[in-house]
């Protein structure tokens, strides 16, 4: 195989369609038609998406200044007013009185009208619009037997609050002294207007969130450190730095809440997308809580003497959204299979065991390295159907990056043949060597550009 050959993923329908074929990603609720922009992850996804939610995990609490925290889905409504998600949590909405769709007002330019024959994103000449209404986005439900005005509450649009609320439950029990970091994995639930774009863009979403409490005045340098983490964590997956760039907000893009904010984007077949964002909160949300439930929540530093409101470097990342760059990223056909260049950790298999016969002996031997790997920690599989050429592509379009096959001269000389998925490249090894060469190929693997 020459690089020159290899082509990057070019529409996105043919992730969408493989995905679904081999197990990744599945419509939810696709036996009654399914329900718009939601979307379940099948046995091969949740894999590649419990990686990617270990890895970051890891990446953040094996250090000593960052703790963990697993908040309620249900809060308190007045913090969603205390966050200004009541009142500010808007998206301004358009209808077409022809085509009869619903849009964002300010992303017409990236939506397509539904009125033929113009399919084109931003034609909306044949549309009548009306005018803008405000729509807010969280999710209602009430808590209780009786549904008024008095058992509202929402569903979070963000794990962070449950961050803020808690903010000196962990300091004062875990000890820590400023600058420190609370991280946090969990589901948070958004009423998005005009979703889409398979996984990049749902109603319910998983987030990875961790912000990180700082003195006022230090914010600016550790929120440019912040930055330089972030990204590279993108880069330790395998996505490529090509893929990858800094987008500034300007003032007219600013949240409410930030003083400074850099998005991570990554190109994706329909244009630069966001990835993650990382933002200066500075101390609006601590402050808020403090003025809406009545109780200081000011850190007091022991050495200086000094109280004050923590200022905040928050790192925010969607897991669905990282999943979809993680297999968009390994996309490849080089004319002859499409194959997923996934980095190995993050891949759903580590390798395949291929018997090249059903016969015992070789059987024998198939189970005995299944095992021994397994014990290893490596999650396998094992296929013994087919050609060896087809179970070699099957193995490629889901991404496992190793491929053992137990032939004949296993039986004689104790070896196997290990089959690299991005080269093809094939070398005989000791059957005892296989974990330590497996191993030694993982930790130099590469992407392929």
């Amino acid at each position: 195989m020459t690089d020159s050959k290899v082509q990057d993923l070019q529409d996105m329908s043919d992730l969408v369609s493989l995905a679904k074929r081999r197990g990744f990603v599945f419509p939810s609720s696709e036996i009654y038609g399914g329900i718009n922009a939601c979307w379940d992850y099948g046995p091969l996804g949740i894999e590649v998406k419990r990686n990617i939610k270990e890895r970051w995990w890891k990446s953040m609490t094996l250090r000593q200044d960052i703790e963990g925290l697993d908040a309620a889905i249900l809060m308190h409504p007045r913090v969603w007013e205390a966050s200004g998600h009541v009142d500010g949590f808007v998206d301004p909405l358009v209808d077409c009185k022809v085509c009869k769709g619903r849009f964002r007002e300010d992303k017409l330019d990236e939506t397509p009208c539904g009125k033929k024959p113009s399919k084109k994103a931003g034609e909306f000449s044949e549309c009548q619009l009306t005018e803008p209404r405000q729509f807010n986005l969280m999710f209602k439900t009430h808590m209780g037997p009786l549904e008024d005005s008095s058992s509202v509450v929402y569903l979070r649009p963000e794990t962070a609050q449950g961050i803020f609320v808690n903010f000196l439950n962990v300091q004062q029990s875990m000890r820590k002294k400023i600058p420190f970091g609370i991280a946090q994995i969990g589901k948070s639930f958004r009423n998005e207007i005009t979703p889409g774009n398979f996984i990049f863009r749902t109603r319910e979403f998983e987030q990875m969130e961790m912000q990180y409490f700082v003195k006022p005045g230090t914010d600016e340098d550790w929120f440019e450190k912040w930055k330089e983490i972030r990204l590279q964590w993108h880069l330790n997956n395998g996505i490529r730095a090509s893929k990858l760039r800094f987008h500034e907000h300007g003032p007219n893009e600013l949240a409410h809440y930030a003083k400074q904010a850099f998005d991570i984007e990554y190109e994706l077949p329909f244009g630069w997308q966001e990835l993650e964002g990382v933002h200066n909160r500075t101390d609006f949300d601590l402050g808020r809580h403090q003025e809406f439930s009545g109780k200081k929540l000011e850190y007091f530093d022991d050495q200086t003497k000094e109280h004050y409101l923590p200022y905040v470097v928050e790192t925010a990342v969607g897991c669905d959204r990282s999943v979809l760059v993680v297999l968009a990223d390994a996309y490849r056909n080089d004319g002859e299979r499409i194959f997923l260049s996934l980095h190995p950790e993050i891949a759903p298999y580590k390798i395949a065991v291929f018997p090249l016969m059903k016969k015992p002996d070789l059987l024998e031997y198939s189970d005995k390295l299944v095992m021994d790997l397994e014990a290893k920690g490596y999650r396998v599989t094992s296929d013994e159907s087919g050609s060896i050429g087809k179970r070699y592509r099957r193995q490629d379009e889901i991404g496992t990056p190793f491929g053992v096959t137990i032939d004949y001269d296993t039986l004689t000389d104790n070896t196997v043949t290990i089959r690299n998925r991005d080269t093809m490249e094939q070398e005989r090894v000791s059957f005892e060597k296989v974990s330590s060469f497996i191993e030694e190929k993982i930790k130099a693997w590469k992407p392929v550009e």
